[in-house]
């Protein structure tokens, strides 16, 4: 593996992490009205946070066991999707994460000024 090819690798692998961190705000974020798991791929694809239904599927059943977000199927075009929507729980959280964000965000900008 050359060099240039271990830089690119790791430089994938740590864009990942840093995506990975920010799915739950992401997701949150966009679930203030009912939406399907495709329809919020879509969605998050579409503002360039690519993911996948491999991820994103266990994400929405961990986040409504935590309470923060609320499901019912519903039939469409003749077939049964299960639509989320963020909870009241789920908007406070989002609220507070948001603003945890913001401060970070700052600070790494902070960081990254002083070390150019």
């Amino acid at each position: 593996m050359t060099s240039e090819e271990t830089i690119s690798s790791l430089r994938e692998k740590q864009a990942q992490e840093l995506r990975r961190g920010a799915l739950v705000l992401a997701t949150l974020s966009q679930l203030h009205q009912a939406k399907y798991g495709y329809a919020l791929i879509e969605q998050l694809n579409g503002r360039g946070l690519g993911i996948d239904q491999g991820t994103l599927y266990p994400l929405l059943r961990r986040l409504e066991e935590q309470g923060l977000l609320e499901s019912q199927w519903k039939i469409e075009e003749s077939r049964p999707r299960r639509y989320y929507v963020i909870s009241h729980r789920g908007e406070e959280l989002l609220h507070e994460l948001a603003d945890e964000w913001r401060a970070l965000a700052m600070v790494i900008e902070n960081l990254l000024k002083d070390g150019e």
